[in-house]
């Protein structure tokens, strides 16, 4: 028996439940109302936005808390996707809700770069002190973007005005976003085609997890400005570098004079079951680049460096780099709301404690289904490799159609990504799991 088997019922209407540990479905996915608004938004909307249903009708979401998803037709979803890894302390945490409420009702906008609020301030010393950077006498600092994406180029362009060097080493796979100085750094040719006449033309691509001599043989050039690098690379296949290989990395960066920069986006706040991937070898990175759980699901991303290295922004007249919704008040309050409730539930050992079990049933997959062809993660980011893109796209359409919310990614898209929000009561998680066996066993 399946600790999926001891959980409650869900209530008859799962619109009423939105805390219930089983996935609901009242009408078969997409729905009716699901079906109409996919009508009317591929009439006003431009395409581009819904490519992984291509024709076909999208799921919309009508509402969401804790590791549950109501869609429009009322049928409930566990979601092994966390919200592209958002919900990291789960959907519509109330404490996050509370702040967001409390903040909207006091200021709403400020003026960005030009007149700060409180929060902001509270927020940089908080992340100042959590991030692991390599700080120096000065200790650290932040520069705040609105988007993952943003955050990487605002990383990029540190480590420029810090070396005045112009090269910028990234590997494939990698993801860093679809942004244009994202996405010099980001491997699928796929996204980077149509757009590759416009791109950073000094990014040198190398094999991730490769042989760190090699890396350092580019380094010794002398022109190189940073290397960038996902401590588990997320999106594009949930791959894990051999031991050792980051600490190379940042060995190979200090002795030639090139800045490592970290992409958190993903991993950091206790997704890997530390607060931040590369604590897990021991890296303390130039540059750390955090977004996505940061916010509890508002736009906030931010860059932490040595006061030093983030010096080279100091200059007379206007910023160099800012926009008009940078730290926004309500975002900023999301995002100390979602630091506390990290801290006090200690969601990054929850994770840590958690894996153990899920790597045990994951572990007999590749011999229980053929299509498997192998799993890995660390603590609740994991990634099962299917033996093509057709197999993988069976699975989150079967687990869609039974209620659980499931991404494929790697530049094949075989990679099915098993991200739970940290918040996962065990049971749900179980459940969620059964369903996924289920569409994997059936012919």
């Amino acid at each position: 028996m399946s600790a999926a088997d001891t959980a409650p019922d869900p209530a008859p209407d799962p619109r009423a439940d939105l805390g219930g540990l089983r996935p609901a479905i009242v009408t078969p996915p997409p729905g009716p109302r699901s079906r109409e608004l996919s009508r009317r938004i591929a009439a006003a909307e431009a395409p581009g936005f819904n490519t992984l249903a291509g024709e076909a009708p999208s799921l919309f979401w009508q509402e969401a808390a804790g590791a549950n998803v109501v869609d429009v037709d009322g049928n409930r979803f566990v979601d092994l996707a966390a919200g592209f890894g958002v919900a990291a302390v789960g959907h519509r945490h109330p404490r996050v809700v509370a702040a967001i409420g409390e903040q909207a009702a006091r200021l709403v906008h400020g003026l960005a770069d030009v007149h700060p609020h409180p929060l902001r301030v509270a927020l940089a010393e908080r992340l100042v002190d959590l991030v692991p950077v390599a700080a120096g006498a000065a200790g650290a600092r932040v520069h705040f973007g609105i988007s993952g994406a943003e955050a990487v180029e605002i990383a990029v362009k540190t480590a420029l005005l810090a070396t005045g060097r112009t090269a910028v080493v990234a590997f494939d796979p990698a993801y860093h976003g679809l942004t244009a100085g994202a996405l010099a750094l980001s491997s699928r040719a796929a996204f980077r085609r149509p757009f590759a006449a416009h791109l950073h033309p000094h990014v040198v691509r190398l094999p991730y997890g490769g042989d760190p001599a090699a890396v350092a043989a580019r380094l010794a050039t002398g022109d190189v400005a940073a290397v960038v690098v996902e401590p588990i690379v997320g999106r594009e296949g949930v791959l894990l570098p051999p031991a050792g290989w980051l600490p190379a990395l940042a060995a190979a960066c200090r002795e030639h004079g090139a800045l490592l920069v970290a992409d958190e986006v993903f991993t950091g706040f206790g997704r890997t079951g530390r607060w931040f991937a590369v604590e897990h070898e021991g890296v303390a990175p130039d540059l750390v680049v955090v977004g996505k759980a940061l916010g509890g699901g508002l736009p906030i991303a931010a860059v932490v460096g040595a006061a030093e290295t983030m010096d080279a922004w100091r200059v007379d007249g206007e910023a160099l780099h800012t926009a008009t919704f940078v730290a926004n008040p309500v975002a900023c309050a999301a995002a100390l709301a979602v630091l506390d409730v990290l801290a006090e539930g200690d969601l990054p050992a929850r994770a840590a404690a958690l894996e153990p079990g899920l790597a045990h049933r994951l572990a007999a997959w590749p011999g229980r289904f053929g299509a498997v062809r192998a799993v890995r993660g660390r603590g609740l980011l994991w990634g099962a490799e299917l033996d093509n893109a057709g197999s993988a796209s069976r699975l989150v359409a079967g687990a869609l159609a039974r209620g659980v919310l499931l991404l494929a990614g790697g530049a094949e898209g075989r990679v099915a990504q098993i991200v739970p929000p940290l918040t996962v009561d065990e049971r749900q998680l179980a459940a969620a799991l059964d369903v996924l066996e289920t569409v994997l066993a059936a012919p």
